[in-house]
């Protein structure tokens, strides 16, 4: 399963590590992401959802 918020979109972010030398190596920043139960259509379903979203209130949590 890729790291994408269900709601949003959000995914990971890439940029670069610098060293103490100023050496760059590549590095990836990753949303937070939670698998939280949501109702997705009838049923409830197990997604990753940023927690930006949850806050926001822009998914509501299954029972």
């Amino acid at each position: 399963m890729a790291k994408v918020c269900h709601s949003c979109g959000k995914g990971p972010a890439f940029g670069q590590s610098r060293s103490h030398s100023m050496v760059a190596t590549k590095r990836r920043f990753n949303a937070n992401l939670q698998k939280v139960r949501i109702m997705v259509g009838p049923a409830p379903r197990r997604v990753n959802v940023c927690t930006r979203c949850l806050k926001a209130g822009k998914v509501t949590k299954a029972l």
